[in-house]
């Protein structure tokens, strides 16, 4: 009898840590289930009002436009500055080391990045695409790395692309068309490689940066004259910024022509509906791999540009329109359809990813994480930000209300963003916004304090504000 019971014992025993391992086998698939796909589709020099379904009753851009239908699009999503005239340098920077400006290392060696975070936790990580942060850290951040053009700008149907073996960039290859399809191909192709472990696709895109370059065969046209003007349309800023004659800036004449502006945004929008193309070839790809449902699409800019705006051509400046970039997420979990008026930036982006994916945050990462506002877009995140261009533009802003400061000039700009978005009324001269106006700069000169940012805010020889066109 009790050798019976014994044996019924051990058999018992043995279905308990049967089961016990079962469990634990599906409790480890289900915790790799769990843990989504990232595929982040990135764009240069793309401004936030160049989506059709974010109100561009104009553009085509069809495939972002889906992508708006199913996700969760951010209106006040923004790169923080740069503390130099190719701005996207920075910006990528920040986006992937997590960190503030005045804190990321631009040539990404110095710390771990998001990326290799990932495939640190076990994701594959790939990129093909625009790498302005020194070759040197492609392979520090991601395990394969295909077709990387590692220029600033090119003529995109003559770029020359480079493979990354063993850590090290290889040779520059022309590439055999146009870059974008270029990226968009290797994206497809590591979307369509086998493997088990959950994937980190990043593709950044060198488009819509000039020179508003597509194939010739590309169907969509704009004309010129039937497109209007940006609605803070100006043909000279009115005030020295401290950058009027950078390299951007002398892409048009001053003063700016309403006709030659519209021109170069017949090229950037088609150059755009090119880009939306090649977007909508990827996401193909990814809805037709059996990962498609449990991966998070995210689309986004390293900032965005003038254009014609303020008189203003370049991203050298800290307007909306330059500051300000699209960001869309879409995927399970997330509202979808959806629009929130909650502030981030850019490094704030993959600090929210990691912690949806459980991948542990680089020590040196300071993004929040706003995976509440993608559950919930009436959830704010950051009450204020603030932004920076070099030593001559710094600005800060609440939910509603802005204030742009120029030092070299002493010249301060504040702007009501509830009822002039477009910032088009400068209101710092008004009496009744002076005690505004002192509250803000108080918080600006805070912030940057925060931010570890030195550059005073006040200079004592200003330069003149006034400021005249060269001779042609």
């Amino acid at each position: 009898m009790s050798f019976t019971i014994f044996l019924s014992s051990s058999r018992f025993a043995r279905a308990l840590i049967g089961a016990a391992f079962f469990c634990t086998l599906l409790a480890g698939e289900a915790r790799a289930a769990s843990k989504p796909n990232i595929l982040f589709l990135f764009a240069d020099d793309m401004r936030p009002d160049t989506i059709g379904a974010l109100g561009n009753p104009v553009i085509k851009t069809p495939h972002l436009d889906g992508l708006v239908q199913r996700g969760l699009s951010f209106r006040r999503a923004y790169m923080m500055g740069g503390l130099q005239p190719a701005t996207c340098v920075p910006s990528r920077a920040m986006l992937l080391s997590g960190q503030s400006l005045f804190r990321a290392d631009e040539k990404l060696l110095r710390d771990e990045t998001w990326p290799a975070a990932f495939g640190r936790a076990g994701y594959r990580t790939f990129v093909s695409g625009k790498w302005h942060n020194g070759g040197a850290s492609i392979g520090k951040s991601f395990q394969v790395a295909r077709s990387m053009f590692t220029g600033g700008m090119t003529n995109p149907m003559q770029a020359k692309l480079s493979d990354v073996t063993n850590g090290q960039v290889g040779p520059a290859k022309l590439a055999p068309k146009h870059a974008c399809e270029v990226f968009a191909d290797e994206a497809i192709r590591f979307l369509q490689e086998p493997g088990e472990a959950p994937f980190f696709c990043y593709v950044p895109f060198d488009a819509p940066h000039d020179p508003h370059i597509v194939p010739d065969d590309f169907p969509i046209h704009y004309d010129p004259k039937q497109l209007p003007l940006p609605p803070n349309f100006a043909p000279q800023h009115p005030f020295n910024n401290g950058e009027m004659l950078i390299r951007d800036e002398k892409l048009l004449p001053h003063p700016r022509s309403p006709e030659a502006v519209r021109v170069m945004n017949a090229e950037y929008y088609r150059y755009i509906s090119h880009l939306d193309a090649q977007i909508g070839r990827v996401l193909d790809a990814l809805a037709a791999s059996p990962r498609g449902r449990d991966t998070i699409v995210v689309f986004s800019a390293d900032s965005g540009v003038a254009r014609g705006s303020h008189g203003l051509i370049g991203k050298q400046n800290l307007y909306e329109h330059s500051v300000r970039v699209p960001l869309i997420v879409a995927g399970p979990g997330i509202a979808a359809g959806k629009a929130t008026e909650a502030q981030c930036y850019l490094f704030d982006v993959l600090p929210t990813l990691g912690a949806w994916c459980g991948v542990t945050a680089p020590e040196s990462s300071e993004g929040i994480d706003f995976s509440a506002t993608l559950r919930d877009p009436s959830q704010p995140v950051r009450q204020e930000l603030m932004f920076a261009y070099r030593d001559v533009q710094r600005a800060w802003c609440d939910e509603r209300w802005k204030v742009i400061r120029y030092p070299r000039v002493n010249v301060t700009q504040l702007f009501d963003l509830q009822t002039d978005p477009e910032e088009t009324r400068d209101l710092a001269a008004d009496p009744a916004q002076a005690a505004r106006v002192m509250q803000m700069l108080a918080r600006l000169k805070a912030a940057q304090g925060t931010f570890a940012d030195t550059q005073p805010l006040t200079v004592p020889h200003p330069q003149p504000a006034a400021w005249t066109p060269p001779a042609r």
